[in-house]
């Protein structure tokens, strides 16, 4: 059966391996197959499939408002959160609503603001750095899966040595390296700031500074 879980599980196996059929490199060539490739291409997929739910999370935000009171009437008097989580993955998804922000996807951010409130709070750090982390993580985590797997020297002039093409420029190691750098350090700064400022955040709406860290 089709249930958030299993949907996530899914999107990972599949996008991965739609990125490794891309490849014209040759199978038995030991970095298509490597451990670091393949967790490096799990590891963008999964921020694809996070950035797509943190779009989802600036788009429905007066929903999941909605939702996160409904959820913390239910579950926030008897303590029972983590009831909610698993509520939330084991959730069955109706075809039609796979795709769906609105539906299914908005729901992650208001069962998640059961242990951060400020994720059903427009004007707070943690929604506005993670609506504008999903509308800039895509592209280049795309880019970083292409780079991987995609043999750029098929795309060089083989009399002159120097690429004759746009796509061989955009998949260059230096492009690329300035454009993982930066990605990967705009996730690790938000990170950082976001474990800074959520202890005290949690303390503020009674769950304790501890509390957090044992999350």
């Amino acid at each position: 059966l089709l249930n958030v879980a299993s949907a996530i599980a899914l999107f990972l196996l599949t996008s991965t391996y739609a990125f490794l059929s891309l490849s014209n490199k040759s199978p038995l060539s030991s970095p298509y197959y490597s451990p670091l490739t393949l967790s490096l291409l799990l590891f963008n997929n999964l921020n694809i499939f996070i950035a797509m739910c943190e779009i989802a999370l600036g788009l429905n935000i007066h929903k999941i408002q909605q939702d996160y009171k409904r959820l913390h009437a239910k579950y926030t008097p008897t303590k029972s959160q983590w009831s909610a989580c698993i509520q939330f993955l084991t959730m069955p998804i109706p075809f039609s609503q796979l795709c769906s922000g609105k539906h299914t996807w908005s729901k992650m951010w208001s069962t998640y603001s059961l242990y951060d409130p400020s994720y059903q709070n427009h004007e707070s750090f943690g929604f506005f750095i993670d609506f504008g982390n999903g509308l800039s993580t895509i592209p280049p985590s795309i880019l970083m899966n292409l780079a991987m797997v995609l043999d750029t020297s098929s795309y060089t002039s083989v009399d002159s040595g120097e690429d004759n093409s746009w796509f061989a420029t955009v998949l260059s190691p230096l492009f690329v390296g300035c454009v993982g750098l930066a990605m990967y350090w705009q996730g690790m700064y938000g990170t950082i700031i976001y474990e800074y400022y959520s202890p005290f955040d949690f303390d503020e709406f009674g769950h304790g500074v501890g509390y957090f860290w044992l999350q």
